[in-house]
């Protein structure tokens, strides 16, 4: 009786393998095939810091020290390809700190770091987050504006990240505008442009940034001002 219930057993047990080993392979396979492979990169090899002149209307380039910088954890060489930090100086004008993160290739794991992460990792309190726009030759760039305050420095900061063919203004929107290039199959370059100036005045300091980054984008060819913003012309 044990016997021949087995034998009746065997056949109902390797159905169910088929079934379920059937099962794996398909989910394996559309996950395969959901992998993004095409890398969208508007950068190439091209270097940042030679795309970015050191003359930017009246601010000439004089350090390369005194930003706030990404953490330096773990992902940082993971997460960026390029970064470009800079102080600018003019006769009659706030000094103007540029930082430029380029990432290659944009996943749901790696997403490039938006001064809302790095400056409170660096003691900073943020306060007056505001969409500021900035008027463009052609077009008009949304770019955030933030004052970061710490005990001993008060920053004003306006800054813009594009991943793809998109300008997402959150890190809710950055999230799903790499994952719908993911679904698309494509691995979305990305950038994050930062400028901020030393003051506590912050409607001197975003006047004085709106001027600069007016006059970055004069000052560079047409590819470039894609590369920074999509919509540039």
């Amino acid at each position: 009786m044990t016997t021949t219930d087995h034998a009746h057993d065997a056949p109902v047990l390797s159905r169910r393998q088929a079934i379920l080993g059937g099962a794996f392979l398909v989910t394996a396979g559309t996950a395969i095939a959901r992998v993004p492979h095409h890398n969208i990169d508007l950068l190439g090899d091209r270097k940042i810091d030679k795309l970015i002149p050191q003359r930017i209307g009246a601010w000439e380039f004089y350090s390369k020290s005194g930003l706030v910088v990404p953490p330096a954890d773990q992902l940082k060489d993971a997460l960026y390809s390029q970064l470009m930090t800079r102080v600018y100086v003019a006769a009659d004008e706030l000094p103007v700190m540029l930082l430029i993160a380029q990432s290659g290739g944009q996943t749901g794991v790696l997403q490039v770091h938006r001064p809302e992460y790095c400056y409170p990792a660096g003691g900073f309190t943020l306060v007056g987050r505001d969409v500021l726009p900035v008027a463009l030759p052609g077009s008009r760039l949304e770019a955030t504006a933030i004052t970061a305050t710490a005990d001993d420095r008060t920053e004003q900061l306006l800054y813009w990240t594009r991943v793809g063919e998109d300008m997402p203004l959150t890190w809710v929107r950055q999230r799903w505008s790499v994952a719908r290039a993911n679904l698309k199959g494509d691995v979305p370059d990305a950038v994050l442009v930062r400028v901020s100036a030393l003051t506590a005045d912050r409607e001197a300091g975003m006047a004085t940034l709106t001027r600069f980054v007016q006059a970055m984008f004069a000052s560079v060819p047409p590819d470039v001002r894609r590369f920074l913003d999509i919509d540039a012309r």
